[in-house]
Order: structure tokens, then sequence, then C-alpha cells
């Protein structure tokens, strides 16, 4: 799976540090979703949401470098 997305990344003239942001995001994203349902499940709410918001946090962080690329992508066309 990661060689497909490589791939096509290196098709579209991707940066590589981008595609290993996105792979980073994705698994901060199933990680966090899989230990908030089994805090969920083991009766732990108030915690499962702590871990949610934990992830989303860090999944915020993570993509700021991208939105700053695409921002100043969209700038250059601009003007």
């Amino acid at each position: 799976m990661v060689e497909v997305i490589q791939s096509l990344a290196a098709r579209a003239s991707l940066e590589q540090a981008h595609i290993d942001t996105v792979l980073k995001i994705i698994g901060i994203a199933y990680i966090t979703d899989f230990g908030a349902q089994v805090l969920s499940d083991a009766g732990e709410k108030a915690v499962a949401t702590k871990v949610e918001m934990a992830g989303k946090i860090l999944i915020m962080l993570l993509a700021v470098p991208i939105i700053l690329g695409v921002l100043d992508a969209i700038l250059n066309l601009l003007g």
C-alpha cells in the first residue's frame, strides 16, 4: 500500500516529506480511534474523549506544513 502511494506521489511530483506526513496522519487517526473505542468499551468515556482530542491536536500540528504549502501554491498562482 505504501509503495503504491509513493509511486503515485512520484508521478505527481509531490515531495516525499508531504507523503510521509500524510501517512503519519493516517496512522495517528487509526491509533487514536482504536484507543478511544477500547476506552469507551471499558467504560472510560471521559478518557476516550481526551484521547480523541489529543489525536486531533496531533493531526492539526502535523498538517500545518502541508496547509502552508497549499496556501503558498495558491498565492503563487494568483500573483
